[in-house]
């Protein structure tokens, strides 16, 4: 398999996965989304010029169509207001932190996991920074923001949109470290080549 079939399957299962969860975004079923866009930053960082802005597009598209099945303008909805914007600069400082690590990382093994963690919970703490704070701040939906308000609802929210991201990043690291074990021919050590 080439290196650009290989990125454009994982592109192909990060949409899908996007795709599956986020139209679910308030059921049973976690919204994979923050996630998608850390291990995209970490499996595509080559193509973030293309790759990022199709996922940026796929979850708007997403969220249009759940909005719209439900009989509500997309405009008009509670989630939709100049904030929803600042989920560009949101999920891409999740893209950020998969790339970060993605540099670091030199094989399958207890410094990449110390590393994947410590940049996915600055990447998602970032990420909900700027969703968040923006949401509370810009919306309408908050009659009367203060600083206190807006930092109960920053620690409230973030163990949650930590923990949902954590699971879907951890189940794709234990993926990864399977794959790379049994791969003939390549080592734990060694990185797939950029191109």
């Amino acid at each position: 398999m080439t290196a650009t079939t290989h990125r454009a399957l994982i592109l192909v299962l990060l949409a899908a996965l996007m795709a599956s969860t986020r139209v679910h975004h308030f059921a049973a079923v976690p919204d994979a989304s923050w996630a998608v866009f850390f291990l995209g930053g970490f499996y595509l960082r080559d193509w973030t010029r293309w790759a990022f802005p199709a996922l940026m597009l796929l979850a708007v598209l997403v969220d249009a169509l759940v909005i719209t099945a439900q009989g509500l303008s997309f405009w008009q909805h509670y989630c939709v207001s100049p904030a929803y914007w600042a989920l560009v600069p949101a999920h891409l400082a999740l893209w950020g932190g998969g790339w970060w690590l993605r540099n670091r990382y030199r094989g399958v093994g207890l410094r990449s996991l110390g590393l994947g963690a410590a940049s996915l919970l600055v990447a998602v703490a970032v990420c909900h920074f700027v969703a968040q704070g923006s949401f509370y701040w810009l919306s309408a939906s908050v009659p009367a923001p203060d600083l206190a308000g807006w930092w109960k609802n920053y620690s409230d929210w973030l163990p949650a949109y930590l923990g949902v991201a954590a699971l879907y990043v951890g189940l794709a690291a234990a993926a990864h470290a399977v794959l790379v074990q049994s791969l003939p021919g390549r080592t734990a050590a060694a990185p797939a080549p950029r191109r």
